[in-house]
């Protein structure tokens, strides 16, 4: 694993040619486990993803999609999106760039695009890099929780965070 962080972090809108390899690093056993997810299908991903890509001002789906672009590699994705109707922050890291402080500077770029407040966040409570990622970027623990398995998640303990 990388251990120096990146020189430049951008963000950029989420493409149709992104899908496959966010697809690629959503099948990632370990990312899995440590988030509570279970990776979908390629169809039902590319199902999903093209309902976002389509709306293109994010008024159909509530959904603002970006890449993370480390000097010049995409290494990742994050996304604002409604969740239990309020406005939910998530990102995803290929592993392999774990650790590289990349994860806490696009949730600062992402802040300064998304100014609407509060904006929440929930992670799975033994995923403490992600929490301790949000909370740099002045997010604050406001529930503990068991959350039942879904089609799309494990069950586990979940903490909530808010962005006041």
């Amino acid at each position: 694993m990388p251990t120096s962080g990146p020189r430049e972090i951008v963000l950029r809108r989420t493409t149709a040619q992104d899908l496959p390899l966010l697809h690629g690093w959503e099948l990632d056993e370990a990312s899995n486990t440590l988030a509570g997810i279970k990776p979908r299908d390629w169809p039902t991903f590319r199902a999903r993803w093209q309902q976002i890509l389509d709306d293109n001002d994010g008024t159909a789906t509530g959904v603002t999609p970006r890449v993370i672009v480390a000097d010049g590699l995409l290494v990742g994705a994050i996304n604002i999106a409604p969740h239990d109707g309020s406005d939910s922050i998530g990102y995803w890291i290929a592993r392999e760039h774990w650790g590289r402080g990349i994860v806490t500077r696009a949730i600062t770029l992402m802040l300064t695009e998304f100014r609407r407040r509060p904006l929440y966040a929930t992670a799975a409570s033994g995923n403490l890099a992600s929490i301790r990622v949000l909370e740099k970027n002045g997010f604050v623990l406001v529930s503990r929780r068991m959350t039942p398995e879904t089609p799309r998640t494990i069950e586990r303990e979940t903490l909530t965070l808010v962005l006041r």
